[in-house]
Formats: structure tokens, sequence, C-alpha cells
């Protein structure tokens, strides 16, 4: 018996010292160690298609990001700026292509930052979720999160452009709509005009008692700042087949509804409701897209109209 208690103690120690070994090198790798393509020379945006890649933080090199653009012959400094987030196959050099046309339509700067994964397939908390926490449940300072990389990335092309636009528009669909949605949640002080969230497959909450990312414990929102910003949350109506894209399906997440549609909807009455109970400005609105289901291209046409008004 006493020899068998040593054998389990040590398979147990064994465990634990291999599950400790791993977590270090994923710890490593995920925040310490320099990953992303190599930073290019800054310079002025070419017309049409565009990219380049700088530092994602201002005070770290240990992170790059790629930033690809598109910018109509006519565009001149004031013109309007769009950040367009992709979703979670994080292919933005296809969102951007999506909206080309409507930029030589609408004489639109298109901005569609690339944040790259190899594990994306396995962890969201460095893009839809904001990068507020480590895949480890740490808090990460407010310099990394991905909210505030659209920032840098923002004055990054005004510096390097020399333009002057004090406000940009953002669009994201799926993953990039849960990205949108809580950037007005959680950084409301960000320099965005019009947000627009496209067919989240899940929200955050206004509610205290759930965690991040279903609700908002444990971050300092100031949900009467963001109900102040203007964010359209757009829904396609046939979006309600669970499955198109990746769909969450945890407790907690269809606690939300049981799909797309379902759930932008629960969430906007749920925000609308509490703006009500304490009688807060609320600049949200929610629109409805007929004949439509989890399509970036369509809700993309169907974005434009928020963005031209």
């Amino acid at each position: 018996m006493n020899r068998f208690f040593r054998i389990f103690k040590k398979v147990i120690l064994y465990t634990f010292s291999i599950l400790l070994l791993l977590s270090a090198a994923g710890y490593i790798y995920l925040y310490v160690l320099p990953k992303g393509p190599e930073i290019t020379a800054t310079r002025k945006l070419n017309v049409g298609t565009d990219s380049f890649v700088i530092h994602a933080y201002k005070n770290s090199e240990r992170k790059s990001i790629k930033v690809w653009t598109y910018k109509p012959e006519n565009w001149n400094d004031k013109d309007k700026i769009v950040f367009v987030m992709h979703g979670g196959g994080r292919n933005a050099d296809d969102y951007l292509n999506a909206w080309v046309e409507l930029a030589n339509k609408n004489n639109l700067l298109i901005i569609a930052p690339e944040f790259e994964n190899k594990f994306s397939r396995y962890t969201t908390n460095d893009y839809q979720e904001g990068n507020l926490f480590t895949f480890f449940g740490t808090k990460n300072p407010k310099t990394e999160w991905a909210y505030t990389v659209v920032e840098n990335i923002f004055d990054h092309i005004k510096s390097a452009n020399n333009i002057t636009n004090e406000q940009y528009d953002i669009f994201g669909h799926s993953a990039g709509g849960q990205f949108v949605h809580r950037m007005v949640m959680f950084m409301p002080a960000s320099r965005i005009g019009t947000a627009i969230a496209a067919n989240s497959g899940f929200y955050s909450f206004p509610n205290h008692n759930l965690k991040f990312p279903y609700g908002i414990k444990n971050t300092a929102t100031d949900l009467q700042k963001s109900y102040k910003k203007r964010l359209i949350i757009i829904l396609g109506e046939l979006d309600n087949d669970p499955s198109l894209g990746t769909f969450r399906t945890t407790d907690l997440a269809m606690e939300q509804g049981a799909n797309r549609l379902e759930r932008g909807t629960t969430f906007f009455n749920a925000n609308k409701e509490l703006k009500n109970k304490n009688n807060w400005t609320f600049n949200w609105e929610m629109d409805t897209i007929k004949n439509v289901g989890h399509d970036y291209k369509k809700m993309s046409k169907n974005a434009i109209e928020w963005i031209r008004n």
C-alpha cells in the first residue's frame, strides 16, 4: 500500500511539473517572445491597395501587426476613414477587398488591421475579446489592449500622411462585430465616430455579476460614457442558423439566444433597459437587414448607409 502511494505521489508530482512547464512555455511564447511580421519603413499610403507593418504597442517592440489599406484616388485629408475589422478567419485582406467598391463610391480610406494568430482556433482573448485579459486570465495593461492597437494605427496613419482627421468610423462582422461592440463598451474614450457591429457571435452584457467576456465583472466599464458613443448593432434577418461560421455554444452563450439574430436583439434590449432605468443618454441603434444571413460582404454594403449619415 505504501509503495502504491509513493508511486501515485510521484505521478501527481510529475504531472504537475509537466503542466507547470507547459504553462510557463505557453506564457513565454504568447507574452514574452517577439512575434509578428517584419516592420516596414514609414511612408505615405499609396493610392489603391497597400499595406504596412508597425509595432502594435507604442512602448514595446514585442509585437508587430500588418495593416491593409485602400485609398481612392480622390481621397483627401478630412475625408472619412473607416476601420474594417475581420472575422474569426483573421482574413483582413478579404475584408478589405469587400470594401473597395464601397470606398470608391463613397470616397473612404479603408484601414483593415490583421490580428494574426496561429492559435486563433483555440484562443479568442487576443482579438475579439480585446486582449483585456491574457489566455491565463490575468489582466493586460491598457497599452496592450487590441483596442489600443487600433488607436495606435490611427495615430501612425495620421502622422505618416499628414492627416488631421480627429475621428474614424469602424465596422466589424462576426468576430469583428464582437471586437467593435466591446471596444465601445470598454474604451469609450476612443476616437470612434460611428461604430457598426454586425452579426456578432456573442456579446458582453451589461451585467456586473457575469465575468468577462459574457458580462462586465472585473472590468472598469463606464457604460454611461459608452452609451454616448454612436453604436449600430446590425443583424442579418437570416442569421438564425448557428451552423454558419464559428458559433459559441457554452451555457452562458446559449443564455443569450439560440442564434446570432436572437443574441444581438437580446443584447441591445438589455442595454436599452439599463439606460431607461438610469435615464442616461443613449446613442445606440439596432438595424435588422432583410434577406441577409451571416455574410460579411452583404452586411458591409448595408453598413455604408450608417457611415454616410
